[in-house]
């Protein structure tokens, strides 16, 4: 794992991991004590991410190569990530258009593995976690962590995760929803249940026979079984919302804080304001052109969006179609960070 400035690392560090559990847990409380929140308001920490830290973490892709390996983005640095987003992107985008029902699923796989490998960074570069010594244990946490608000929505949530497919799938071809009804079948969520708890239990227990400092490792295991009961409470698209901008995109964008110079300086300096407001600026003009692009999806659907939830819907295939790209450049950064090593 590259280095990074300690004094740097020591300001992020609570708005990372201490921000993300404060409102992740006054979420949990007042559902847990049998909250009921009209469906549309829960659509609103999803209509923000828009703006608000969920779509812009991904609108510094052009750059972070480039500053993950030291180097001053030029434009051919950009132009190479621009012509993977035509590509990836506009592939799979053609996909949704062809194989909704697929797409869909693939959707799902490609976040439980782009989340769960967002907190492996965190783990590994942030909380220094000396518990997670092989790549195969870190393919576990990444498995676990990803599956938390992936798999635990589906075993709580079963006809509200079914009513989000619907949404999505709707937009291209509404009846092809039904190859995904096996999904949604009681043996098989008890099945994924099953097997899914024995491999948190399993990670989590390697992990503390492993670990040196227990300190990291309690909180892997607080985190772990903190968002288990977070997403088992919580309605999940308040839950996913949440989650999307407090927790997966704020780690994130401190990750590509520290490969920028100006922002890690700032930092240092115990500036964390100045230190976003750089990423502001390099996530903005990618943030209105994202906008622009999803407008032009909701043109070219068959079904058009006319309500919140469908507009949503949209836009979390819109989410799904950037995201694949956007896997790739994350998987280049662990690569050049030696997150696996």
């Amino acid at each position: 794992m590259a280095t990074t400035h300690a004094g740097a690392r020591e300001t992020l560090r609570p708005l990372v991991f201490t921000l993300g559990w404060v409102v992740l847990a006054a979420a949990v409380v007042p559902f847990a004590v049998g909250l009921r929140v009209p469906p549309v308001v829960q659509y609103a920490p999803l209509v923000a991410s828009a703006l608000v830290l969920g779509l812009p973490h991904g609108a510094v892709d052009h750059l972070a190569v480039a500053r993950t390996r030291g180097r001053r983005p030029d434009w051919r640095a950009v132009a190479r990530v621009v012509a993977l987003y035509v590509a990836v992107g506009g592939a799979y985008a053609v996909g949704w258009f062809l194989a909704p029902a697929a797409a869909f699923a693939l959707f799902v796989l490609v976040t439980w593995f782009h989340w769960g490998q967002g907190d492996l960074y965190a783990l590994v570069a942030l909380a220094e976690a000396d518990h997670l010594h092989s790549p195969a244990q870190r393919l576990g946490t990444v498995v676990v962590r990803g599956g938390l608000p992936m798999l635990v929505p589906l075993l709580a949530f079963p006809e509200w995760y079914r009513r989000v497919a619907v949404t999505l799938v709707g937009r291209f071809a509404p009846e092809a929803v039904t190859a995904l009804s096996p999904a949604f079948r009681p043996d098989v969520r008890l099945g994924l249940g099953l097997a899914y708890g024995a491999l948190v239990v399993a990670t989590l227990a390697l992990g503390y026979v492993r670990a040196d400092d227990y300190g990291p490792w309690r909180l892997d295991a607080g985190e772990t079984l903190g968002l288990v009961a977070y997403f088992a409470v919580v309605p999940p698209v308040l839950a996913i919302g949440v989650y999307f901008c407090l927790w997966h995109s704020l780690r994130h964008i401190a990750r590509l804080l520290l490969v920028d110079d100006d922002a890690t300086a700032a930092l240092r300096d115990r500036d964390p304001t100045a230190a976003f407001a750089s990423f502001a600026r390099d996530a903005l003009p990618l943030t209105l052109v994202s906008l622009a692009l999803l407008c032009g999806l909701a043109l070219a659907v068959p079904n058009p969006p006319e309500s919140v939830p469908e507009w949503v819907g949209l836009y979390l295939v819109f989410i799904a179609v950037v995201t694949l790209p956007h896997v790739v450049v994350v998987t280049i950064m662990d690569g050049e960070q030696s997150v696996w090593a």
